[in-house]
């Protein structure tokens, strides 16, 4: 059964890196990866709905617009139940209480250890 990750960030190249860490799974169909390039992109996207199931976002803290921390409460407000990790270059211990305080579930430095990201989304529920 494959289910949807939404990851968010203003930057192009993160997508690419993104598909290319992934391209396993996409092809086994364990995740299907959807991308938006902006904070008020993904809540667009989270209101049309996501197929296949939605079970979490990665969402940069820092994008022109709405950033990732008001993105945050957005989707908390929205769907409280939707897991959140953020994901950042400036790990600063100020932007990850807040982002903790929000309900991130994960506060993800940049460069993405993808190892450590994978064995994170395996836990999730709606993972086989």
């Amino acid at each position: 059964m494959s289910v949807s990750i939404l990851v968010v960030d203003d930057e192009p190249d993160v997508a690419e890196m993104f598909r290319q860490r992934f391209r396993r799974e996409a092809r086994q169909g364990t995740y299907v990866l959807h991308f938006a390039g902006s904070g008020e992109e993904a809540l667009d996207k989270l209101e049309n709905g996501v197929r296949p199931e939605l079970i979490v976002i990665l969402s940069d803290i820092n994008m022109p617009g709405m950033d990732g921390l008001t993105l945050l409460r957005e989707i908390k407000a929205r769907r409280p139940d939707l897991p959140v990790m953020m994901v950042t270059a400036y790990g600063d211990d100020d932007r990850r209480r807040q982002a903790e305080e929000a309900g991130a579930i994960q506060f993800l430095s940049k460069p993405v250890d993808f190892d450590m990201l994978k064995a994170e989304l395996r836990r999730l529920p709606g993972i086989s």
